[in-house]
């Protein structure tokens, strides 16, 4: 008689993760049968799903030359410029939800700023028109491609939305009560555009290549900015001060510490700007 010890040994060999999957090909790292769809391809043969995420948990990920993870597109870019889409579509074409109300609500305007300082950063995703939101979408695509591969998600975000409350936040400064300014609504993205500029021109320098492009484009730009009709050159200055200041940050961190010194940078700079618009309110 057979016992039922000598037929287990028998019995075919099965995937653990799949009992009832019989399979004679074996991890080559832990030895225990592998099926199909649990095999990983390696170099030598296959690894098991277990012997694999192992393996991947301990290899460093591949990082861009500034410390960023490195990513293969730009999500970011995409989702901005999809959100700015959305809220554009929504002051035009739904009813009840016109421009001007959108605007009022959101917008960035100093008599209301302390009282409601979401429109800090909410104004930087409206827009007055096509053509502004066309120029300002297509600017941040051109920037984004470029520059979200290179700095990484996380310090690409934090330029470009520091760079819109920078904005705010040199308006909110540079405007008077009593006066036109203090009741003057500004929407758009140009702010965080031109901290994008900043951004542009310090990852250059830091590289040791041309910036004589940027420099100029931004020239234009601020020659535009200044001598235009209905633009904020305060928005467009406080977004390039405090985009420069960030990617300065993020550029010049010491190696091996670039996280560390980014983070805290952020950080700083953060409540930096929200203490300057306390004291701006405080001085009110």
């Amino acid at each position: 008689m057979t016992s039922m010890n000598s037929f287990a040994q028998q019995a075919p060999p099965t995937c653990p993760r799949h009992p009832g999957t019989v399979t004679y090909v074996r991890c080559q790292r832990c030895d225990r049968p592998t099926c199909p769809a649990c095999q990983v391809p390696s170099s030598v043969g296959v690894h098991c799903v277990d012997c694999a995420r192992r393996s991947q948990a301990g290899r460093r990920q591949p990082r861009t030359l500034l410390g960023g993870n490195m990513v293969s597109d730009a999500l970011v870019t995409k989702i901005l410029i999809g959100l700015c889409v959305i809220v554009y579509a929504l002051q035009v074409l739904v009813p009840g939800l016109a421009a001007q109300s959108l605007e009022f609500r959101l917008g960035f305007m100093p008599v209301v700023a302390a009282q409601e300082p979401w429109r800090f950063l909410t104004a930087a995703f409206l827009h007055a028109d096509y053509m502004h939101i066309g120029f300002n979408m297509l600017t941040l695509w051109v920037l984004g491609r470029a520059l979200e591969p290179l700095l990484g998600r996380w310090r690409f975000t934090s330029i470009y939305l520091l760079s819109a409350l920078g904005g705010s936040t040199m308006i909110y400064w540079l405007s008077w009560p009593g006066t036109e300014s203090w009741l003057t609504l500004t929407v758009g993205a140009s702010g965080a555009v031109f901290g994008l500029f900043s951004a542009m021109f310090i990852v250059q320098r830091r590289f040791g290549r041309d910036t004589s492009g940027i420099v100029a484009l931004v020239g234009v730009n601020a020659v535009v900015s200044i001598l235009g009709a209905n633009i904020s050159w305060q928005g467009h200055l406080g977004g390039l001060l405090v985009g420069g200041i960030v990617s300065a940050i993020y550029a010049w961190a010491p190696r091996g510490k670039r996280k560390a010194v980014g983070i805290v940078g952020t950080i700083v700079v953060v409540i930096a700007l929200v203490a300057l618009n306390l004291l701006r309110a405080f001085l009110v």
